[in-house]
């Protein structure tokens, strides 16, 4: 597995962690990631990155969620699911070395590993619209 899959695994966990514990959780989240990672840094450096950006930008992500589903109710979403959106709007509209397509297939993927059947194209689809409306 690339590193950079791996730490947005990483990042995932600490933040479906954070959206189940609250805000007040993000110290012991931080020390979660540095255990998941080990003693490689790069991977604990990428995975803190996008779990710090998301949750940095946490409003105007779930903003971008809410524009581009129309008629869901974002805490309605499986919680999984709701937190690869998150992730993947982040890493789209923030770390610009990364290409769109790539957050994407990447977003859909974790989807598809870690929650239901249908998981992969609803994330799909979503961050589709979301590509589309921010051209991207």
């Amino acid at each position: 597995m690339r590193k950079r899959t791996r730490a947005r695994e990483i990042a995932l966990q600490a933040l479906y962690q954070l959206d189940a514990q609250g805000k007040p959780g993000l110290s012991t989240v931080a020390a979660f990631v540095h255990d998941r990672a080990g003693a490689d840094q790069e991977l604990e450096m990428f995975a803190s990155r996008i779990l710090e950006g998301t949750t940095g930008h946490l409003e105007e992500i779930d903003g971008v969620i809410r524009k581009a589903t129309e008629n869901w109710d974002i805490e309605r979403m499986a919680r999984i699911d709701r937190n690869i959106l998150r992730m993947a709007v982040y890493e789209m509209l923030h770390e610009t070395d990364i290409p769109a397509k790539v957050s994407i297939n990447e977003a859909i993927e974790m989807g598809k590993r870690f929650s239901t059947a249908h998981s992969g194209s609803f994330i799909n689809g979503i961050l589709d619209r979301v590509r589309r409306d921010n051209e991207l």
